[in-house]
């Protein structure tokens, strides 16, 4: 999620699985409600996803110049003609990874053009680049597939995976790709304390590692001490990206066990010891920032980092790529992927309604900007495509259970005094005004395509009523009013709080949390909004610090791999922190919480080692009952349907995406291809 439960302790985030979305997903600008008003006139077909000529299109050139019988790209030809390089057959498997294209008649060069708003991992950036984990999503995300295991065995009721790597694969500088790296990345790096001092904990589901063996060069083992039932969803979901994603003949150099000068190295390179210079060469793998400042980082993706300035991050192809098309083709069909940094939101806009750009930073392509962005179409020579959304609302509020201040918290923890708030909320209003009548009015339940849906806690609270939420405030314990209306706590000061807005993700909380504020003064709650830096709010969040924030809802279709919005699972949740600190550090940390998120807490145990998904299934049923009587998060609106926009020329892409956090990821972005008609 983006509050509530990631390995970097952001809201949002969730132990069990990078999700995307932290402050690099980067929204640059913001429509006022004005605007927003003026745009909602525009008709239905400049909504529509695509126009009714999808053909002519501009790009990058290059494409379309190598034919389709070629078996690799001109430019590896080349260098094997001059001894640069060995054959393909030398440097791809025996048997490669096999890709179907989503379109015929993929041919090689030209560049894919987007946009970054930094380079700080943004999950744009990991999704396009680096989603190469052991198993991966189908673009559906409804199925799991081999990928750099060419096949997987599950033993003794979950307890053993089984793993058989891709014989021949090689890493992009030739050096073989083998179960030492696995194990380097598990055993030197996971499992060492000074790098991650808590393991990842879908390798430590009840905290107890599991053992990672090496059965030959191509065959690694995972035995864990009781069954890890989501652990193959969690690899899939980029959960195991450090472990599969370092390669160990170059790190070692900078790792203490491998070289008893790493300090000095360190030292030498600016860095205070080996673990930051060690992280900073790419040791934290594809999430982080580390792995896209170092050309030298030898990788798996279909394309290398070859440039990084200060607005231009350049990928360029990896010889050694180890998958092929149906006609044993070698991909990637692209030569080149080139990020442009763009700070500046009227430039963006300008260079995407050209039609310069395709599959650029989702923040970029709000409900607000696609008025816009349809009427240049035609000109700029690209459509639309859709991106289903696997997340379960747009905005929701959480408010501090935690919090510091015992008598805000003695507020916050009260169930009436929340109800009443979500009962003060016009969700048509914020659909109507904001959202350009996209969505429906939502709390916290799991989509209805989950299978984990539950009625009760997706809709109640959700109507507009103030009358109710004057009743519940009343039944809170806050009759009592001062002179400009706003209700007294039982201390006498004014009844209110600040929600906390961080920017440069979603262009539209700042007005969501403006015309909250205005619903909850009208029932004499004196609600302000503070709009700050992403950084300065995750920060506040982790030292508990904080009396609300404003997040939207991840776990819309995979709630288990990003529970932290049903129950407090580590300290991101920033509705209960210390709850959360004390789940994560397994009571070391932390508040012992009182008995509804507690009975959460051992479900989901319960959960972590159960290999039967049918009982996971029933198990997490359980878990949202609690957190519907519980309810600990105010949620607004289930998004609907995002999109993108793509160039005409650039095939492959296909129609519809998952916004989930490896997008655009699970559609193959190796078989995207340039193709002029």
């Amino acid at each position: 999620m983006t509050t509530a439960g990631t390995p970097n302790h952001r809201p949002g985030r969730t132990p069990d699985r990078v999700v995307e979305r932290g402050p690099s997903r980067r929204d640059l600008f913001r429509f006022g409600l004005t605007s927003v008003a003026a745009l909602s006139v525009a008709g239905c077909s400049a909504l529509s996803l695509n126009p009714s000529d999808k053909n002519g299109g501009k790009g990058s050139g290059g494409g379309g110049k190598a034919g389709t019988g070629l078996k690799e790209a001109p430019a590896l030809s080349d260098q094997v003609k001059a001894g640069k390089l060995p054959p393909r057959a030398k440097r791809m498997p025996g048997k490669p990874m096999v890709i179907k294209p989503t379109e015929p008649g993929g041919v090689y060069g030209g560049t894919w053009n987007t946009i970054l708003t930094s380079v700080d991992a943004d999950p744009h950036l990991v999704g396009s680049l680096s989603y190469e984990p052991l198993v991966r999503w189908d673009v559906d995300q409804t199925k799991i597939s081999p990928n750099v295991a060419e096949s997987w065995e599950i033993g003794q009721d979950g307890r053993v995976y089984t793993f058989k790597l891709r014989a021949g694969m090689k890493w992009s500088d030739g050096k073989p790709y083998t179960a030492d790296d696995l194990l380097f990345g598990y055993e030197d790096v996971l499992s060492n304390k000074d790098l991650y001092p808590v393991m990842p904990a879908q390798f430590a589901p009840d905290g107890n590692p599991a053992k990672l063996e090496k059965i030959d060069a191509t065959t690694v083992r995972f035995t864990f001490p009781t069954p890890q039932g989501l652990f193959l969803d969690q690899v899939a979901s980029s959960g195991g990206a450090v472990l599969h994603c370092l390669p160990k003949h170059y790190l070692k150099q900078f790792h203490k066990k491998y070289n008893p000068d790493a300090d000095k190295l360190a030292k030498d390179a600016g860095q205070p010891d080996w673990t930051k210079l060690f992280l900073n060469k790419g040791g934290s793998g594809p999430t982080e920032f580390g792995s896209w400042q170092n050309t030298e980082l030898p990788v798996i993706y279909p394309w290398k980092l070859s440039s990084q300035s200060g607005n231009r991050l350049v990928v360029s192809r990896n010889p050694y790529y180890w998958k092929a098309d149906t006609d044993g083709r070698q991909l990637p069909y692209l030569d080149r992927v080139v990020f442009d940094i763009i700070t500046d939101p009227q430039v963006s806009t300008l260079k995407l309604s050209q039609g310069d750009y395709s599959l650029v930073t989702p923040g970029l392509v709000t409900l607000q900007s696609k008025p816009v962005f349809a009427r240049g179409r035609e000109k700029g020579s690209f459509h639309f495509i859709a991106i289903g959304s696997s997340r379960m609302n747009d905005a929701t509020f959480l408010l501090n259970q935690t919090h510091k201040d015992p008598a805000m918290r003695e507020v916050m923890r009260n169930k009436d005094f929340r109800i009443g708030l979500s009962y003060a909320l016009d969700r048509q209003e914020i659909i109507k005004v904001v959202l350009l009548n996209q969505g429906e009015p939502w709390q916290t339940s799991p989509r209805k395509e989950s299978g984990l849906y539950l009625q009760q806690l997706a809709k109640q609270y959700t109507q507009h009523d103030p009358a109710k939420a004057n009743e519940h405030l009343d039944k809170a314990g806050y009759r009592q009013r001062d002179s400009d209306g706003f209700r007294l706590r039982p201390d006498g000061r004014r009844l209110g709080f600040t929600v906390e807005v961080r920017t440069n993700f979603n262009p539209l909380w700042a007005d969501v949390a403006q015309l909250a504020s205005g619903y909850w003064k009208k029932v004499g709650v004196d609600v302000q909004v503070k709009v700050e830096d992403a950084t300065l709010l995750f920060n506040r969040v982790d030292a508990n610090n904080h009396d609300a924030v404003m997040d939207d809802g991840d776990g819309g279709d995979l709630p288990m791999l990003s529970p932290g919005w049903y129950f407090p699972v580590d300290a991101g949740a920033a509705y209960a922190v210390e709850w959360g600190r004390w789940y994560e550090s397994k009571g070391a940390q932390g508040q012992k919480p009182p008995a509804g998120p507690l009975r959460q807490m051992r479900l989901f145990d319960q959960i972590k080692i159960t290999p039967d998904k049918q009982k996971r299934d029933e198990l997490f049923m359980q878990i949202l009952r609690i957190s519907q009587e519980e309810f600990y998060v105010i949620g607004t609106v289930l998004p609907e349907a995002r999109y993108n926009v793509v160039q005409n020329a650039l095939h492959g892409v296909g129609g519809e995406m998952i916004d989930d956090c490896c997008e655009p990821g699970p559609s193959a972005p190796e078989q995207y291809f340039w193709k002029k008609s």
